[in-house]
């Protein structure tokens, strides 16, 4: 069965640092394309960093410079660095995996950012 699940998130001050996790299971991640969403209260679903199954990233323009994703293939696993946090960051993140039509997510993990 398929299955995604996020880690790594918690409370920072603002200009702090985060390290999520999306742990993938049941299918190989890195023969998909990747994202990391976030959704904050009030907000719609965003779309912040993706990782094709070539390896090109794409960085939503608010989150550019300051997050960084990658793969960990051998641990299958798909990472976003974050720094230089800011309370806008603060936000659900999940991890999503297309596969065969159809979206898969994680559970999510809270980022928060505040002073």
């Amino acid at each position: 069965q398929v299955q995604l699940v996020e880690s790594g998130g918690g409370l920072v001050h603002p200009g702090g640092s985060l390290r999520l996790s999306c742990a993938a299971s049941g299918f190989t991640s890195e023969t998909y394309a990747i994202v990391w969403f976030r959704q904050a209260p009030g907000k719609e679903r965003e779309g912040v960093a993706q990782i094709t199954k070539r390896g090109t990233t794409f960085y939503e323009d608010a989150v550019k410079g300051r997050f960084t994703i990658s793969r960990d293939n051998l641990q299958n696993t798909v990472t976003l660095q974050m720094n230089n946090l800011k309370p806008e960051d603060t936000a659900v993140y999940y991890c999503n995996a297309r596969i065969s039509g159809s979206d898969y997510w994680g559970q999510g993990t809270q980022v928060t950012v505040s002073a």
